[in-house]
């Protein structure tokens, strides 16, 4: 195997070389369960599931995720609400009840886009005392001070925190920007290991330690859980390029401080995806989930598909006229695949098929290459020199990595006669959206509800269906 790594520690591809080619180990950044997980999140497990199915051809792996139910605040600058506090409070409920509801819609959203399971799923709130032994490591070693709101990681006493993003950007952290420097705070660089509940109000989720009632800062949480489980060196650290410059930064410090040893050998980021409008975000109030793409009529696997058709390292402009093309896309090369299929006696490898195996495999270890291998899979289909059977082979295995369900037979249509008066209400939704009257469109929607209609937008338009 010859995989190479766009490695963000070094600034350019590496050759992969594990530590241990019986098990490498993976570790990637998970949800923050306080929300629905948006399409830009979930673009972030797709590119980690490609390169763990890709790892998987040749070694056994071990990919742990972690999943941070507690300790997230809404601001990088140490201050500001518990985003699991903040959901309780939004939605009624108490923190436990927010995390478990969408820790689960997480999952379904994330099996939706077949994406494979990590081999260990490591929640926050369970990891605990593991968190509160690495700060009194810390805490030994002269690494942190205490504040009137929690303990510290002074950033000054680590010779190298700015190795992963450079000397240049670290200091362009200054107080006021993306770091808000306190009257407490050493160097505007410094972060919160654990925090002091507030004295005024009792938290939902808080725990005894040696420094007073409180909860972890959210660094502290992934270093502890990806050191218990991976060991002080982890081959692989994935997550979305947003956290280069504080979370990763903090852990590399943190977790170098604590052991004296390399903490990450690949650091492996990707990039955003974006609205016309900037980046997809929780914070802006709007933002596009699994379900809202079924509610249009969109299937998850065709935004795998679009995603796959663009590098993970490059910004991926998201739009419902790009989902309508990776629908077709998909479902097109769905249909080639199932002819194949139809027309094979049986999956073959010949040299022929193991040569387009071995193109497909290259383009998948040159830095996680989706989109060249998207366009070998296509070559293969389209390819008269080979047989069905030879397609079939290349196929079956393609899809492993892919993902797409490329042998799944489109369902049979069935056609609904509305009565005229329904009709004509669905005729005049389609004008009120084709002026962008969305405020009639939901209107005209309601009236259908209340009629005893659901009606789906799709890439073919309106889908209409008897409740």
């Amino acid at each position: 195997m010859m995989m190479k790594l766009y490695n963000t520690a070094t600034h350019h591809k590496d050759e992969f070389t594990p530590q241990n080619a019986q098990n490498v180990t993976m570790y990637c950044c998970g949800p923050t369960v306080y929300n629905f997980a948006h399409i830009g999140n979930l673009r972030t497990y797709i590119f980690e599931d490609l390169l763990s199915r890709t790892i998987r051809l040749h070694y056994p792996l071990t990919h742990v995720m972690n999943v941070t139910d507690v300790g997230h605040l809404v601001s990088d600058a140490d201050d500001g609400e518990d985003k699991m506090e903040l959901g309780a409070a939004r939605e009624g409920k108490t923190a436990w009840e927010i995390a478990k509801f969408y820790e689960e819609k997480f999952w379904q959203d994330y099996d939706a886009l077949h994406c494979t399971r990590p081999t260990i799923i490591s929640r926050a709130t369970a990891h605990i005392p593991e968190m509160i032994a690495l700060v009194k490591t810390l805490e030994e070693k002269g690494y942190t001070y205490r504040t009137s709101d929690g303990i510290y990681y002074d950033t000054s006493k680590f010779d190298h925190y700015d190795a992963l993003v450079g000397h240049a950007r670290i200091r362009g952290l200054q107080g006021g920007a993306r770091v808000e420097m306190s009257d407490e705070k050493r160097n505007p660089t410094d972060f919160a290991l654990w925090k002091f509940s507030p004295k005024d109000k009792k938290r939902q989720m808080e725990w005894d330690s040696p420094w007073g009632i409180g909860f972890p800062g959210w660094h502290i949480e992934c270093s502890a859980m990806a050191m218990k489980y991976l060991g002080h060196t982890l081959d692989i650290h994935c997550g979305g390029i947003d956290h280069v410059t504080i979370h990763h930064t903090n852990e590399i410090a943190q977790s170098e401080a604590a052991t004296g040893q390399k903490y990450v050998n690949y650091w492996v980021h990707g990039e955003f995806l974006i609205l016309r409008s900037g980046k997809m975000s929780k914070s802006g109030g709007t933002f596009v989930t699994v379900d809202v793409l079924k509610e249009k009529g969109y299937e998850p696997l065709a935004y795998r598909y679009l995603c796959l058709s663009a590098h993970y390292r490059t910004q991926l402009e998201f739009s419902y006229e790009s989902m309508d093309g990776a629908t077709k896309s998909l479902k097109n090369l769905r249909a080639l695949s199932c002819q194949i299929k139809r027309e094979a006696s049986g999956a073959k490898e010949t040299a022929a098929s193991s040569e387009w195996k071995k193109k497909f495999t290259a383009a998948m270890e040159d830095d996680l290459n989706a989109p060249k291998a998207l366009a070998i899979t296509w070559e293969v289909v389209r390819n008269n020199q080979l047989s069905a059977s030879e397609k079939l082979d290349f196929l079956q295995f393609a899809d492993t990595i892919l993902a797409l369900d490329l042998f799944s037979e489109p369902a049979p249509e069935t056609a609904v006669v509305l009565p005229a008066e329904i009709q004509a209400l669905v005729d005049e939704r389609a004008q009120a959206r084709a002026a962008k009257d969305w405020k009639k469109s939901d209107e005209l929607r309601q009236a259908i509800a209340q009629a005893g209609y659901q009606v789906k937008d799709t890439p073919k338009g309106q889908e209409v269906t008897k409740k």
